[in-house]
């Protein structure tokens, strides 16, 4: 179901967690909600209370910075995949708290592929997640946040303070030296209860291992009814015209209602909202069935808003097919291709992570994992993900395995002045 795909990512992920106060300007304040983990040893974990947050010029940067995040993330992701869901929205918060303990050049990659402003406006990161995560609405929309740290190590106070005050993740001792499968198990289950256990297993066996000092979690949690829903009765297995020309059926939703909507050079745009107004689903349509590419390829966090800001109401046919879609990958080759390369290598610095004074262990991001689970049927959307972050110290890193150089088959050679880039022979080997 490729041709659809894109309006699912834009909308429960981009548009519709980081922009839908861009779109409709809407900065009415949520009343309350609750967070993430606060427990420093084991038991059962405290939620805590999180007062009302209004929209702000330092949060709608963040949200600004999100989006770009966004389409840079799906133009790396998509290349390799068919049918695609992912919440850049989710991985934006857990890589932004992230930050908060990087210094150097290693922050200085993180804020620019993540377009986040300096160290001092990095806590609006957490603002726009505890403003989402607000509020008596006719929607369910959950943000969470926690961070688990290895007992004994001199956790930097001011780290976990901007943690927990800004992006309300509570601060959890964590031994994994001695109880890891216990710990991985702990926060899989944070995870499962916090996106309605869509979101079961965020840490696989053996992602963690002894050496772990830190794992970051961020979840996020959406469900809602469409404003119009779509008649079951309506719905029919009708043909899918895929990219390379072949047909599947599918259950395609069925309504004529009027919608915002758009036609724009090669494409058609609709967008479906979900009850209260706040938030609704983009999808951007290709006029052909290989035309996906190409609209991918024109897609920038600017030309989307301006597409959108370009639809009107109007009378509409609508056909959308039902799916469901769950999607999970490791994200660190991603990442750094779009230039976030420091963290996870031994040139990383995350001292902000540690208490100075007390020393501790130099650490880097070994994994950055994320999912991600979206259903979409008559009645409306529902969709999950979550992203950690896994540190552990620079010793514990592995070097990569030894490449083999097998001169078995023709090659040139060349014999040179290394200083001075003199080539004092050169020739070619074709064999004896």
């Amino acid at each position: 179901m490729r041709l659809t795909i894109l309006g699912v990512i834009l909308t429960i992920t981009s548009l519709a967690l980081a922009a839908s106060h861009a779109l409709r300007q809407s900065a009415d304040p949520f009343a309350d909600a609750s967070s993430g983990e606060n427990s420093r040893g084991g038991g059962k974990p405290k939620e805590q209370t999180i007062p009302p947050f209004e929209w702000s010029p330092p949060i709608q940067t963040i949200a600004d910075g999100s989006n770009r995040f966004a389409i840079e993330l799906h133009r790396k992701l998509a290349a390799g995949a068919d049918n695609l869901v992912f919440s850049p929205f989710s991985m934006h918060a857990a890589l932004a708290m992230t930050a908060t303990g990087a210094k150097g050049r290693t922050l200085e990659q993180m804020e620019k592929v993540l377009h986040l402003p300096d160290r001092d406006g990095l806590g609006a990161a957490g603002d726009m997640s505890r403003f989402y995560s607000t509020g008596s609405k006719p929607y369910e929309l959950a943000v969470s946040a926690g961070l688990w740290g290895q007992k004994g190590v001199a956790w930097n106070s001011d780290f976990v303070a901007l943690l927990g005050d800004r992006f309300a993740a509570g601060f959890n001792e964590a031994d994994f030296a001695a109880s890891l499968e216990t710990e991985r198990l702990r926060i899989n289950a944070w995870v499962a209860e916090r996106t309605r256990q869509r979101i079961q297993t965020i840490i696989p066996e053996n992602a963690l291992s002894k050496a772990t000092q830190l794992v970051l979690a961020n979840a996020v949690y959406f469900k809602g009814n469409w404003a119009l829903e779509f008649d079951p009765e309506r719905t029919k297995h009708e043909p899918f015209h895929r990219a390379d020309g072949s047909s599947i059926d599918v259950p395609l939703m069925a309504q004529h209602s009027d919608f915002d909507y758009a036609e724009q050079e090669g494409f058609q745009l609709l967008a479906l909202t979900y009850r209260g107004q706040d938030l609704e689903m983009v999808v951007l349509l290709p006029r052909e069935p290989d035309g996906l590419r190409a609209l991918e390829d024109r897609l920038t966090a600017e030309s989307l808003l301006q597409w959108r800001h370009a639809a009107r109401s109007w009378d509409v046919i609508v056909h959308l097919p039902r799916f469901r879609i769950e999607h999970a990958f490791k994200a660190n080759s991603t990442l750094a291709s779009l230039g976030m390369t420091d963290v996870f290598a031994r040139s990383a610095d995350l001292s902000g992570m540690i208490d100075d004074a007390a020393g501790g262990p130099r650490l880097l991001v070994s994994d950055v994992i994320h999912q991600a689970f979206i259903e979409v049927n008559e009645e409306g959307t529902e969709a999950a993900a979550a992203t950690v972050v896994i540190a552990v110290p620079l010793s514990a890193h592995q070097p990569p395995p030894p490449v083999e150089f097998r001169a078995d088959r023709p090659f040139l050679f060349l014999v040179r002045h290394a200083r001075h880039d003199t080539i004092h022979f050169l020739g070619r080997f074709n064999g004896p």
